[in-house]
């Protein structure tokens, strides 16, 4: 009688973790070749690819085909591959692309500073600054083209959840908004259209406004219900709008920090108005959450931390809020509205 193996005891999700790895990393190398876009046209082989792209030609087959037997892509038997419905969302410019954010995870502003997160965990400080010697805002001033990959893929994040963002909670009722760290603006886009009454403020670095008008997602029907103005929070906060919304900001700085930022948001918001800050949910104990794999990358990358409702409330206090409620979005991510004491 053959006797049977016994079963492998080590639980396969630690095993997943190895090769989530590696599926990280090629995906990164297929959004920064552009792979996705090269077989636009169809059916591709791997030789051709190769020579298009300048690679060679046996490690991008080897790389395709891993994506491939993963769902991502589809390969036949004479080393030729298409787009799925899966890779579809790897090229550049269709609705609900994920190729900047893939070009993000993988740059040399974000990938590297996971290897040294035992720095982070040793010390509760950003491993980005001890491989930049700057804060991981102060390393994008400095470096034009990191920047851009950065603003790239936080438009994309933000086209992908404004619309749940929108639709989950009456903006409309407050009349006026000012988006604190706009960005491009994609999210007050989003906002905006979802709720034709109200009328909207961009309000962010002289630079970062310059790349909003060249983008242009509050131009057109937007245009007459917006405007912009020049803002650098942790200095002073526009007054003139009764509501305030602040997406993925606060998450970006320790408490400290975050505490400047809320308080010069107190002083311009009106005793009738209200902040609006758009966070991810981190759920409860032993429940997974987008929120807690961001938290660690805030821990990384910025030193900064994604919060419980109740740390909210608690910062919120001490800067001149009451935490009136916390609306839940389709997107993981949570509006939550504090009214001024």
């Amino acid at each position: 009688m053959t006797q049977q193996a016994p079963a492998n005891p080590l639980p396969p999700i630690l095993l997943r973790a190895r090769d989530g790895l590696i599926l990280h990393q090629t995906l990164y190398v297929a959004a920064k070749l552009g792979v996705a876009d090269q077989l636009e046209g169809g059916w591709c082989s791997a030789a051709q690819l190769a020579q298009r792209l300048e690679v060679n030609e046996d490690a991008l087959y080897r790389t395709l085909r891993l994506l491939a037997s993963q769902g991502i892509f589809e390969e036949n038997n004479t080393r030729c591959f298409r787009n799925n419905e899966v890779s579809n969302f790897l090229r550049t410019g269709v609705p609900g692309s994920v190729r900047s954010l893939f070009l993000f995870w993988g740059s040399d502003f974000h990938y590297p500073s996971f290897g040294k997160i035992m720095h982070s965990i040793k010390t509760g400080e950003s491993s980005r600054t001890l491989l930049s010697g700057t804060n991981g805002f102060e390393h994008l001033r400095s470096d034009p083209e990191q920047a851009r990959i950065f603003d790239d893929a936080m438009t994309n994040m933000s086209q992908l959840v404004g619309p749940a963002i929108a639709a989950a909670y009456d903006f409309g009722s407050w009349g006026s908004l000012m988006d604190v760290g706009g960005g491009n603006g994609i999210l007050l886009s989003h906002i905006l259209r979802a709720h034709p009454t109200l009328r909207g403020v961009l309000a962010d670095q002289e630079h970062v406004l310059a790349r909003a008008r060249e983008h242009c997602f509050l131009a057109g029907d937007l245009a007459s219900r917006t405007t912009m103005e020049p803002c650098n929070f942790f200095e002073h906060v526009p007054p003139g709008c009764q509501a305030y919304v602040m997406k993925s900001v606060i998450h970006d700085w320790d408490d400290d920090q975050a505490k400047i930022i809320l308080t010069n948001c107190r002083k311009a918001i009106p005793a009738y108005g209200a902040l609006l800050l758009v966070e991810w949910d981190l759920f409860g104990e032993n429940v997974p959450s987008n929120g807690k794999f961001i938290d660690i990358v805030m821990l990384i990358l910025t030193g900064g931390r994604e919060r419980s409702v109740d740390e909210y409330r608690d910062l919120l206090a001490s800067t001149g809020f009451r935490l009136n409620r916390v609306v839940p979005t389709a997107a993981q991510f949570a509006v939550i509205e504090a009214l001024p004491v």
